[in-house]
């Protein structure tokens, strides 16, 4: 079976490619976008199953790209990733749709088991599993 599709959207190069070669090695198809409006374009352009977001960016905050994309896309399950936001960030995600967060530093199997949960979650998503 195919492994998930996942956007990881951090501002953080190195973390972000770091991340996504982590993912990938447990067979997660994993896109990188380093802002929040090359995020969008990649969503539009290919929705992926998963998006995992940088709440704190420049230019557009994670919060506001969350915003977009459920406007158009209302049932793409989207875990935020902080690790200098508050509480105050992560009800605000919460009530915008978002359907967890996790604090940086975090660690890897806690991230793929928050994907395989969204993945669960999110209606007429195409199921698949999530390696470990």
């Amino acid at each position: 079976m195919v492994g998930p599709r996942v956007l990881l959207v951090d501002d953080e190069e190195d973390f972000a490619s770091t991340l996504a070669e982590r993912l990938r090695l447990r067979g997660i198809e994993t896109r990188v976008a380093t802002n929040g409006e090359q995020a969008v374009e990649l969503i539009l352009d290919d929705p992926p199953q998963v998006v995992v977001l940088d709440v704190m960016m420049p230019g557009m905050s994670g919060l506001e790209v969350l915003r977009r994309i459920k406007r158009e896309y209302p049932a793409m399950p989207v875990i935020l990733l902080t690790g200098m936001g508050t509480k105050k960030d992560a009800v605000e995600g919460t009530r915008l749709g978002a359907h967890d967060y996790l604090m940086k530093p975090l660690q890897i199997e806690q991230l793929i088991d928050k994907i395989g949960e969204a993945l669960k979650s999110a209606e007429g998503g195409i199921p698949c599993e999530t390696p470990k």
